[in-house]
């Protein structure tokens, strides 16, 4: 029962409903009594030759007005118990979206895709079943069984009501065990299921993969041998599960048993009438229903604890990066100031970045270049707020990055990630997710400028077709081209592109930093790049290397220091030369390496 208790919140919310609810389901319950009555009338009065047609049709009209009002109150009941509990899953599947759309990437690294499905899925199921059919199985065994053993008391015979009933306490432990087993294996099978679910979206999702490598049929056995698993440990809750209906239908043929062979007694001494005896039996009937819902009730109420335990675990999760009380509303807007002593990420023995100090004035452009793992995305990360600092702080306009609205803060960003990711929508859609309400107009234009317009013409739909799961059925250089549309659609105060170009050719790129060049005066535009040919023009320029900055300079600047930035634009350049087929012609001179190289 302690479900019950933990869900209490929620049954104070919608007691109108439960209220009601409970109530027509009561009526329903007392109107259920009144066909044995009816019965036991009419055998007495043909036992005692007193029927006659005018009462017999009273009381068949009567039993006929009674099923009809069952008919509708049966239906309103299901309609306030059931309908919150409807309302109770919905709640539980907003509260968990908008805690994972608080929690910062650390979260999402620790838990899988698979399982937050799982919870938002079978727990959530297992939960609204609690508050459905756990009411309705508490009411009936509890409320309703009580008041049919009251009127067999009352109103027939104390002295067979207890033979009747002697079985039950038999079945209340046999029952108790039965919940204890199953609390544990439902546990273990919800677990099970995450398992599965996991599997099958990464399989999904890296289907290109696996094709590519050939490992279908590996994958597949190991789907197989994950799914034979899963199955066993959901028979084991079958198996218990499957013990409450015989348990409970064997008690309930020894009480039948037990009223027929001391109830005929009673008869034949005179100490009940025949009717009245008909009219046990089929009171023991309408108990069956309380007693098999008395065993689903620990079925039920087991299944939701552990889901609704595993839920409020996950809720129970604070999320990394929080507002402060008086957050400024207004979106970030100003000079970028960096100030980075140590950042190390959770569970990392080595700081991610050191000792990085800098300042990004409004308006100019930043190009960050490094070897892979040097810190360039987390440096990305920390201007987003996805994780706090301990060791320094960076402020934009004059304010640090916790004086900021989360929701302010991200609205002054426009973020591009080498590994673009769309939905499963139009490419008009994709473009305008951040502002809905855009004109075509306004959506071509941010084509132009991310020079995706002209291939977008030459799909069959345009705008409108849809590019599958993750943009499936485009190109990687396409679908990096349409999130930088994506993002420069918003026209962000800050252009975040994190390797961004890395699919395109140089002359698109080329093409495209032209392009934000002449559309983002007066706005900052923060480039990480492989290529150098892509932030040549940027006003600063850092050379990053284990989470340092180890050169800092435009692009002259670094020329002339003839470091690794020097040398690896002399690489490029004869590269690109190369490709060309003019590196005979070329005579620049050759840096050499320099001994410190990032």
């Amino acid at each position: 029962m302690s479900v019950f208790r933990d869900l209490w919140w929620y049954f104070r919310q919608e007691k109108r409903s439960y209220m009601l609810g409970v109530f027509f389901l009561l009526i329903v319950g007392m109107l259920e009594l009144i066909p044995p009555y009816v019965v036991r009338l009419v055998m007495d009065a043909i036992k005692q030759h007193t029927l006659t047609t005018e009462r017999l049709l009273l009381w068949l009209g009567m039993m006929a007005l009674t099923g009809i009002v069952l008919y509708f109150l049966r239906f309103v009941w299901r309609l306030f118990i059931f309908g919150a509990a409807y309302r109770l899953a919905k709640l539980l599947r907003r509260r968990l979206l908008d805690h994972w759309s608080r929690m910062s990437p650390q979260f999402f690294h620790q838990h899988r895709t698979g399982d937050l499905m799982a919870h938002a899925t079978n727990d959530v199921q297992a939960v609204q079943g609690t508050a459905g059919e756990g009411v309705l199985t508490l009411v009936d065994s509890m409320v309703f069984g009580g008041i049919v053993v009251t009127l067999m008391v009352t109103a027939i015979s104390w002295k067979l009501t207890l033979i009747a009933l002697l079985p039950m306490p038999v079945m209340a432990i046999a029952v108790a065990y039965y919940g204890k087993w199953m609390h544990e294996r439902f546990r273990i099978a919800q677990a099970a299921f995450s398992d599965i679910n996991d599997k099958v979206q990464e399989n999904i999702s890296g289907v290109r993969v696996i094709k590519s490598f050939g490992r279908e049929e590996r994958e597949r056995d190991s789907f197989a041998l994950l799914s034979q698993e899963v199955t066993q440990k959901n028979l084991a809750v079958a198996k218990i599960q499957s013990l409450f209906g015989p348990t409970i239908s064997l008690i309930a043929g020894i009480a039948f048993f037990l009223a027929i062979v001391f109830g005929s007694r009673f008869v034949i001494r005179g100490e009940m009438t025949i009717g009245e005896l008909t009219q046990f039996t089929m009171y023991l009937g309408l108990l069956i229903w309380p007693m098999l819902a008395f065993g689903f009730l620990f079925n039920i109420l087991q299944r939701g604890r552990a889901s609704y335990d595993r839920i409020r675990t996950l809720l129970a999760i604070e999320e990394d990066v929080k507002e402060g009380e008086d957050a400024i509303a207004t979106p970030a807007s100003g000079d970028i100031q960096i100030h980075i002593d140590s950042f190390t990420y959770n569970g990392a023995h080595t700081p991610a970045l050191q000792g990085v100090t800098l300042t990004v004035k409004k308006g100019e452009t930043l190009g960050i270049v490094g070897r892979t793992g040097s810190g360039k995305s987390t440096l990305f990360k920390l201007l987003m707020r996805e994780a706090d600092i301990t060791d320094g702080a960076i402020c934009i306009g004059g304010f640090s990055l916790n004086d900021y609205q989360l929701s302010a803060l991200r609205e002054a960003f426009g973020y591009v990630p080498q590994d673009s990711f769309l939905f499963s929508t139009t490419i008009r859609n994709n473009i305008a997710f951040a502002n809905p309400k855009a004109s075509q107009a306004d959506v071509e234009a941010a084509a132009r400028m991310a020079c995706i317009h002209e291939d977008i013409l030459t799909l069959e739909k345009g705008y409108e077709t849809v590019v599958g799961e993750r943009g499936m059925t485009l190109s990687g250089g396409q679908k990096q081209r349409i999130s930088i549309a994506r993002a420069l659609l918003m026209d962000p105060e800050i252009l975040i592109l994190d390797d961004a170009l890395s699919a395109v050719d140089a002359r698109t790129e080329a093409a495209i930093l032209s392009q934000l060049r002449r559309m983002r005066q007066g706005r900052t535009t923060l480039i990480a790049a492989h290529r150098f040919s892509g932030i040549e023009h940027a006003e600063q320029i850092i050379v990053m290397d284990e989470g340092r900055i180890k050169e800092h300079g435009n692009h002259e600047q670094l020329l002339a220091s003839q470091g690794w930035y020097a040398w690896m634009y002399q690489q490029q350049r004869l590269e690109s030369l190369i490709e060309q087929g003019g590196a005979q012609g070329d005579h620049t001179p050759f840096i050499q390496v320099p001994h410190s190289t990032p």
